[in-house]
């Protein structure tokens, strides 16, 4: 493992908070940030530098948005189930949809957890946190 999370998110704003949510829970982690669904593909199943595997290996988890520019979550997601160097790699839905046809889709497309972001900070960083905690600390697979 890298020691990193990828964050798949094309909201400066949101990446922003996320990354100050992060700071509690992921101490010694790189966050790799990719704006679009084609920039998160190429960082996990690109070839050279800058990419997962030039860097030296899969981030430990990913957070990903549904709705992204060029390639949407889903399509993401459903690229990241289909290869098995990621079919394992932790894959949380971070995203404003509350729609429960988008929660039953990423279930059943295979993402592990489903997180509305909140509007309070406060909260929104205690989701990550408790998130980052059990998927970094406490989750174990192959």
């Amino acid at each position: 493992m890298s020691g990193s999370i990828l964050f798949v998110e094309d909201s400066p704003d949101a990446v922003e908070l996320t990354r100050l949510a992060l700071n509690e829970c992921s101490v010694g982690k790189d966050v790799i940030v990719a704006s679009d669904g084609v920039e998160a593909m190429e960082y996990l199943f690109g070839e050279g530098p800058g990419t997962a595997r030039g860097d030296g290996g899969l981030p430990e988890l990913v957070l990903l948005d549904l709705r992204l520019p060029k390639v949407g979550g889903f399509e993401v997601l459903e690229s990241i189930r289909r290869d098995p160097r990621t079919r394992y790699l932790p894959v949380v839905v971070l995203t404003v949809s509350n729609l429960k046809s988008d929660m039953a889709k990423a279930y059943d497309m295979g993402a592990n957890s489903y997180i509305r972001k909140p509007e309070d900070f406060d909260e929104y960083g205690r989701f990550l946190k408790i998130a980052c905690d059990y998927w970094l600390e406490v989750n174990k697979r192959p």
